[in-house]
């Protein structure tokens, strides 16, 4: 069903006037530009997409400045905002039982509601924060939005959110049960819309017509734990789908989805997405939280790895370097500049130099822990720590240039409240950042 509502909050307060005043007159000149760009964040940590330009986001706020707009969001979710066609475009889940699924669609210079899709929970569980709530994030494709949530419903949406078509994943190939849930998100190549499920039992991939939603191809999946979600990798002139779970790391070809190398010199790799580091590398990242079953292992696992194509048509893998001490928790390692960025569960900063592995650094900062993936846009890394501070420190000399804050902390209840800070998405001038139950758009004033 559709239903348009309008539920952007109004800015009170003289400051926040002012600040409205200063908002509506580059309203027009924003709004060009978004138009200049119609797909800003169109995927979980902007898959395939140039990196963020230079100062083109705001380094500081808090709740009394900086906000453009804020937003509710029914029920609860967890996944990345998407952000493309002038829109920012989120999921969640509602009811005791995560019985219903909700796509909804915000304006992007206004945050008003411009649509919302609701649909039934083909697998209900208990909505507790011990499983994913709507974890899987959407993807933005030239006719509007496809989105995937974890009880198997994968929906096709127009940019006015008309449904183009659904697809049932129970139905179609079974119950899906996972420990603590999926979230893996959506990856696309070429016309097809790629599909991990690693489920406890006969766990897939599966690739699905983006137009019509009918299956293309479909194949066993890695087979062990992963909450991370599959990348496209550049090897050579190939390009290979890369789907990472404890243990185990896998390349298929996203065209036929034939595998083309298995990699386990790895272990406690269940949570962290790979990141392309151009061609045939790519950052990983491990941790020894959530149930891993080799605590103390995870500081090995960490680090670039290298794809290199054989003459005999099979791959070589492996490690290139191993970072020294450093570990993951839910946020990926990142490229920073000539450097990998990872965050601990402490909030401890690691960088190593891109191409030696070399520690370049080690600093604790007072994002805490990151459930979301670090964002960097020109000079700037930005740690989304999960209790809802942002750290933003400056690549050249590594110091800590700003601690933001747009909620008491006093609001966090526990780690599965509303107040928690799930992800972040640049979409210049704007910076979209998403809590389980609410969206921010900042702005530089």
């Amino acid at each position: 069903m559709n239903h348009i509502t309008r539920q952007s909050r109004p800015i009170e307060g003289a400051k926040k006037a002012l600040s409205l005043v200063v908002f509506a007159a580059a309203a027009s000149s924003a709004a060009t530009a978004i138009a200049d760009q119609p797909k800003l964040w169109p995927a979980f940590q902007n898959s395939g997409q140039p990196a963020v330009a230079a100062e083109a986001i705001p380094t500081q706020w808090s709740a009394e400045k900086n906000v453009a707009w804020t937003a509710d969001i029914p029920g609860y979710g967890q996944s990345t905002p998407i952000v493309a066609h002038d829109q920012v475009v989120v999921t969640s889940t509602s009811g005791d039982n995560k019985d219903n699924y909700h796509v909804e669609s915000y304006a992007l210079l206004t945050g008003e509601k411009r649509w919302q899709i609701d649909m039934k929970n083909p697998s209900p569980f208990a909505n507790t924060p011990m499983v994913s709530r709507a974890a899987p994030s959407a993807i933005a494709t030239e006719a509007g939005f496809i989105a995937l949530f974890e009880g198997g419903v994968v929906v096709a949406l127009g940019k006015e959110g008309g449904k183009l078509w659904e697809k049932d994943l129970v139905a179609a190939y079974g119950p899906i049960e996972a420990r603590h849930g999926l979230s893996s998100s959506l990856e696309q190549y070429a016309d097809h819309v790629l599909v991990w499920i690693e489920r406890s039992e006969n766990p897939y991939l599966l690739a699905l017509d983006k137009k019509s939603g009918d299956e293309v191809w479909k194949v066993a999946g890695v087979g062990a734990t992963s909450w991370s979600s599959p990348r496209l990798l550049a090897v050579g002139e190939q390009q290979h789908l890369i789907c990472s779970a404890s243990g185990k790391i896998v390349g298929f070809d996203p065209a036929t989805g034939n595998r083309l190398w298995e990699f386990t010199d790895i272990s406690n790799n269940s949570s962290c997405t790979p990141m392309p580091v151009g061609n045939g590398k790519f950052l990983i990242g491990a941790s020894d939280g959530r149930g891993e079953s080799t605590p103390g292992a995870a500081a090995k696992s960490n680090g670039l790895i290298e794809v290199v194509p054989q003459d005999d048509g099979t791959f070589k893998v492996g490690f290139k370097w191993r970072a020294t001490k450093a570990t993951s928790t839910f946020g990926s390692p990142v490229v920073a500049g000539k450097t990998a960025a990872i965050v601990n569960r402490t909030g401890v900063l690691y960088r190593f130099d891109l191409e030696t592995g070399e520690e370049v650094s080690m600093e604790r900062t007072d994002a805490g822990g990151i459930w979301a993936t670090p964002i960097v846009a020109g000079d700037y890394l930005y740690l989304f720590g999960y209790k809802g501070t942002t750290s933003v420190i400056n690549l050249k000399d590594g110091t800590e240039i700003a601690k933001n804050r747009l909620w008491d902390a006093e609001s966090q209840e526990s780690f599965g409240s509303g107040s928690v800070l799930y992800a972040a998405a640049p979409a210049p001038p704007y910076l979209i950042l998403r809590r389980g139950d609410k969206l921010y758009a900042i702005k530089q004033l």
